[in-house]
């Protein structure tokens, strides 16, 4: 008895040891994950310290980052009386720094300063996805096509924004927020740079060739509405005709009549003439 349970004993201590081990090994396989996600992290936020126009891909930023750059867009919101006032922060900001770019703007201030809150909002909020974040990215890349962003105009909007957060929020904007604020503004400029230049002649192409079939169709649709002015016009033609041979018959008969009418009656006087002829002794 005293042997059995001794064996028992060992065989939950060695169960015990392999669950040790086994939790140990997860432990350290979970931390190098999480070390390994944190090091991709740091190079991808340490890349995107400049502007990266090379390529368009998803990029994910610590979270951490994150989430002070979203606190400080947060603040810097709260602190104007409404988002139109904000909006006008940040168009005065910009062009303050560099008024030579007013000229690629034609839009009134107050509908480009709404555009440039409401783009930083999209692009703050979507900032926790990848996935999310590349979408609104490329949606607003498409959105510029018109407009010739260069690294250089990028650096100085950019520099622009983080010096407005930086005054406006004060001791809120922690070197976190700015390294935030630095990586995904050189990521939106530089994914503007990589949408003209890879997609604008792709998008030029299609859009001349639906004003050629646009003016194909066109030209089709003048032709089918000549082609049936023309038998709308024979027809009429025809009708003129039928009628003209009409009213032609109809004058032969009334000439046809009025001759009868003269032959009888000429017939008429002449047997008049004889009975009188005849009753003279």
């Amino acid at each position: 008895m005293g042997e059995e349970l001794q064996e028992e004993t060992e065989l939950v201590e060695e169960v015990e040891e392999v669950d040790q081990v086994e939790g140990a090994q997860e432990g350290e396989e979970g931390t190098g994950e999480e070390e390994a996600g944190d090091a991709d992290q740091a190079a991808v936020v340490a890349k995107l310290k400049e502007v990266q126009d090379k390529e368009f891909v998803e990029v994910r930023l610590p979270a951490d980052v994150v989430v002070e750059a979203q606190q400080v867009w947060t603040a810097f919101v709260n602190s104007a009386s409404s988002r139109e006032a904000a909006g006008e922060a940040i168009y005065a900001a910009l062009f303050d720094s560099a008024p030579s770019l007013q000229s690629l703007f034609k839009t009134a201030r107050s509908v480009m300063a709404m555009r440039f809150m409401n783009g930083l909002n999209s692009i703050i909020s979507a900032a926790t996805s990848p996935s999310a974040l590349k979408v609104q990215v490329e949606t607003l890349g498409f959105q510029h096509l018109d407009f010739e962003v260069t690294v250089p105009r990028v650096i100085i909007f950019r520099d622009a924004i983080i010096d407005l957060f930086a005054m406006e929020t004060g001791a809120r904007f922690t070197s976190k927020a700015q390294l935030g604020f630095l990586a995904l503004l050189n990521y939106v400029g530089g994914a503007y740079i990589y949408i003209r230049r890879e997609y604008a002649v792709r998008i030029r192409i299609i859009n001349a060739s639906w004003r050629t079939a646009n003016n194909e169709a066109a030209d089709f649709m003048d032709a089918g509405a000549e082609g049936g002015e023309g038998e709308s016009e024979a027809g009429e033609d025809q009708e003129a005709s039928e009628e003209a041979a009409q009213e032609k018959q109809g004058e032969t008969k009334a000439n046809q009549a009025e001759t009868a009418r003269a032959s009888g009656t000429s017939s008429g006087e002449a047997r008049n003439k004889n009975n009188m002829n005849m009753k003279v002794p």
